[in-house]
C-alpha cells in the first residue's frame, strides 16, 4: 500500500490482500489499470501524419475492463480518432523508480458511445468534475476495445497479454452495481469506514463505495480514493457480498 504522507489524502491508493504470485499477469494488469484513474493515451496523428501524439487523460473503467475517456470534440486526439481509431492507453504504479514499477499499456480500438446511462453514471461517481464538461456540450465519451496488453510487472516481468485473458466477464455487474451501492451506502456505512481505517491505518469520517466490479471495489473516504482488492475474480452479486463481507471480517476482526 502507498499513501500520501499528508493526513486524509490519498487518491490512487491501492490495497491488495492476494499475492502476485497467485494470479497471471492478465489479472495483474488489470487489477493495475482498475487502481489508476488517468493515463496517456496516444493517438495517431492528423496534424503530423504518420506520428503518434501522446496527452494526459482522465480514465475510468467499464464492467468489462474497458477503458473509458470524456474528451471534447475540439480536442487533437478526438480529431485524431475520428480518422483513426487506434489507439493505446499507459498507465503505472506510483513507484518512486519508473523504470522498476509496474506499468500496463493497453493497445485497441476507440469508439464514440452514446446514451448508454449505466457507463455514464459510473464515470461521473469516479470522476465527479466530468459533470462540468458535459455541461459545455462538446464532451462526448469514448471508449477503448483492447486489442493487445504490454504488461511490466517489475524487473523481469514482461508480458504480452492476449485480450482473451485479459478481459473479464462483466456478468450480473453491468446492471448489478448500482444496487450494491445502495445497499452498502445506505445501510453498511459502519462496515465501510470500517475496511477504510483497516486498510489506511486511521479512523475516518464518512465512507462511500463509488464502484464495484469483477476484481473488487473503490472506496472514497476524507476526500481520497481506496482501491480494495477481492481474494478472487467474481461475477455475481451474492459472491461480491461475500468478498465485502470478507473485507469487512479482516477489518472489524
Amino acid at each position: 500500500m502507498k499513501a500520501s504522507a499528508r493526513p486524509g489524502v490519498f487518491i490512487g491508493v491501492f490495497v491488495s490482500s492476494v499475492s502476485s504470485d497467485t494470479v497471471s499477469p492478465a489479472i495483474e494488469a488489470r487489477r493495475l489499470l482498475r487502481a489508476r484513474h488517468h493515463g496517456v493515451l496516444s493517438t495517431l496523428s492528423c496534424r503530423i501524419r504518420g506520428y503518434p501524439f501522446g496527452s494526459v487523460v482522465p480514465f475510468v473503467l467499464d464492467q468489462q475492463a474497458r477503458p473509458v475517456i470524456l474528451i471534447s470534440r475540439l480536442a487533437e486526439h478526438t480529431k485524431n480518432l475520428e480518422a483513426d481509431r487506434r489507439a493505446s492507453l499507459l498507465a503505472r504504479g506510483d513507484d518512486d523508480d519508473i523504470q522498476a514499477g509496474a506499468r500496463v499499456t493497453l493497445v485497441g480500438d476507440a469508439a464514440r458511445v452514446d446514451d448508454d446511462a449505466c457507463l455514464r453514471s459510473r464515470f461521473l461517481r469516479y470522476q465527479p468534475k466530468a459533470r462540468e464538461l458535459l455541461a459545455l456540450g462538446d464532451f462526448s465519451f469514448w471508449r477503448v476495445e483492447p486489442v493487445a496488453l504490454r504488461f511490466i510487472g517489475g524487473f523481469g516481468v514482461i508480458r504480452w497479454v492476449p485480450v482473451e485473458e485479459f478481459a473479464p466477464h462483466a456478468g450480473a455487474l453491468v446492471t448489478g452495481e448500482s444496487r450494491i451501492l445502495e445497499e452498502m451506502n445506505a445501510g453498511h456505512a459502519d462496515t465501510l469506514r470500517a475496511c477504510c481505517a483497516h486498510a489506511l491505518g486511521r479512523e475516518v469520517g464518512e465512507a462511500i463505495m463509488l464502484g464495484v466490479d469483477c476484481d473488487g471495489c473503490d472506496l472514497s473516504a476524507d476526500g481520497g480514493r481506496l482501491r480494495l482488492d477481492f481474494r478472487e475474480t467474481v461475477l455475481d452479486l451474492d459472491a461480491v457480498r461475500r468478498e465485502i463481507l470478507e473485507l469487512a471480517r479482516k477489518a472489524q476482526g
